[in-house]
């Protein structure tokens, strides 16, 4: 009986962690979309929503990490609890991380005056982070139904988001060699894209321990990668 209600609490321990994680996810979800929607519109309200929802986000990784340490040193899980709960960490760490690239970007939107640039400057950063955003509720969902199937397809996706990024960096490159009054704002929209594309890494890392979680060993396959410093050369020579 006494281990009965022991594995039931560790059953509620593991529960309240997976909740944690799920909230995190939708904030950070929110601030990825807001991040962007306020460089679309100028708008530097929105963007301050994001830095607001950061501290909640950063709460809610210190809390997971505090529970999970714990109910390893109350439970001394092993095997397949002991990974739920090293994974929870690994994947509020991404969280976090996400959350603090969005945040990023909200403070550029914040420290850009000025008049709007022309929309086809952002119609690129939007179209990747669309993407971005499609992978982050996709390993989310993978994560709440342990779904190893839905993982592995953010997991493959990443070399996309990487080409998308490479696109990106191109065509901004076009734009402020066309006109350079573009030249300051494109540049603050590089780092734009490269913070974007770091948030699709993180949502693979997601995915790679939820593999681990599942599986119980690391993926065996080297990460598909694009590699966005060559297309950028490769921009810069070819004009």
């Amino acid at each position: 009986m006494v281990e009965k209600h022991v594995w039931k609490a560790f059953d509620r321990d593991l529960e309240e962690i997976g909740r944690m994680i799920l909230e995190m996810g939708g904030i950070v979800e929110r601030q990825a979309w807001r991040c962007v929607e306020s460089l679309s519109r100028h708008d530097s309200e929105l963007a301050k929503g994001v830095l607001i929802d950061d501290d909640q986000v950063d709460q809610l990784q210190a809390e997971v990490e505090r529970k999970s340490i714990s109910t390893i040193a109350l439970r001394q899980p092993v095997a397949g609890d002991l990974r739920e709960l090293v994974g929870a960490m690994r994947i509020a760490n991404d969280l976090e991380r996400i959350g603090d690239l969005a945040k990023n970007i909200a403070k550029r939107v914040i420290a850009m005056d000025g008049e709007p640039p022309p929309a086809k400057l952002i119609r690129g950063i939007e179209h990747q982070n669309e993407l971005v955003l499609g992978q982050l509720k996709a390993v989310l969902d993978a994560y709440a139904r342990r779904s190893l199937s839905l993982a592995m397809a953010v997991w493959a996706a990443d070399e996309e988001v990487d080409a998308i990024c490479t696109s990106v960096f191109r065509e901004l490159l076009t734009y402020m060699m066309e006109d350079p009054r573009n030249i300051s704002f494109c540049i603050h929209l590089l780092f734009c894209a490269k913070n974007i594309e770091r948030m699709g890494d993180h949502a693979t890392n997601i995915a790679e321990t939820i593999h681990y979680v599942v599986e119980g060993h690391p993926v065996a396959d080297a990460r598909p990668k694009g590699d966005t410093a060559t297309g950028l050369a490769q921009s810069l020579q070819h004009h």
